[in-house]
C-alpha cells in the first residue's frame, strides 16, 4: 500500500519532489565546492585505513573494505579525486532538474555507503533514508522534472532496439 502511495499517487510525487530537491543540493553543494575548492582524498582514505570501523570487541568491522582503500583506492587515488566531487556534482544535478532520477539516487547511495563503510557518520544516515525513499518511488519521483520526458523516450527506444534485435534474430 505504500509503496503504491510512492509509486503512483501526484500528492507523492510533490512530496518527493522536496526531498529531492532538497538532497540534491546537499549534493551539488558539496561536489560544487570540491570542484572549486581543491580536492584531495588521500588524507581521508589514510585516516580511514588507519583507523577503520570498529566493533564493540575492537575488531575491525569492514576489513574487506580497507583492504580495497589500501590497496585499489589509495594507489589511485587520482582517480578519486575526480571522480568523487564529479559524481556528487553530477548526482545533485540529477536529483535537482529529475533528469534519471533513480539513476542518480543509486549512485548517491553507493556513494553514501562508501562513506559510511569508511567510517564517516555525519549526515549519511539521513541521506539514506531518503535516498531509498527515492529509489523505491522509481519514476514518481521524477514525475516533476525531465523524466516526465526523459523515462518515456528511454523506454521507446529500449522497446525499439529490442523489436529491431527480434527481427534480427528471426532473419
Amino acid at each position: 500500500m505504500f509503496n503504491k502511495f510512492l509509486r503512483e499517487n501526484k500528492i507523492s510525487a510533490v512530496i518527493l519532489t522536496v526531498l529531492r530537491l532538497y538532497l540534491g543540493y546537499s549534493w551539488i553543494t558539496a561536489g560544487f565546492h570540491k570542484l572549486t575548492g581543491g580536492f584531495d582524498a588521500s588524507g581521508f582514505l589514510k585516516g580511514a585505513i588507519a583507523n577503520p570501523v570498529k566493533g564493540p570487541d575492537g575488531a575491525v568491522v569492514f576489513g574487506w573494505y580497507v583492504e580495497f582503500l589500501k590497496h585499489i583506492a589509495l594507489p589511485n587515488v587520482d582517480v578519486f579525486n575526480i571522480l568523487v566531487p564529479w559524481g556528487e556534482t553530477l548526482i545533485g544535478l540529477g536529483l535537482i532538474v529529475g533528469c534519471l532520477t533513480t539513476t542518480a539516487m543509486f549512485f548517491g547511495l553507493f556513494m553514501n555507503f562508501s562513506f559510511f563503510l569508511a567510517g564517516t557518520v555525519s549526515h549519511n544516515p539521513r541521506d539514506i533514508f531518503l535516498g531509498f525513499i527515492i529509489l523505491t518511488a522509481g519514476y514518481n519521483a521524477g514525475r516533476i522534472g525531465l523524466d516526465r520526458w526523459v523515462a518515456p523516450f528511454i523506454r521507446k527506444m529500449r522497446k525499439k532496439g529490442t523489436e529491431n534485435e527480434k527481427t534480427r534474430v528471426t532473419a
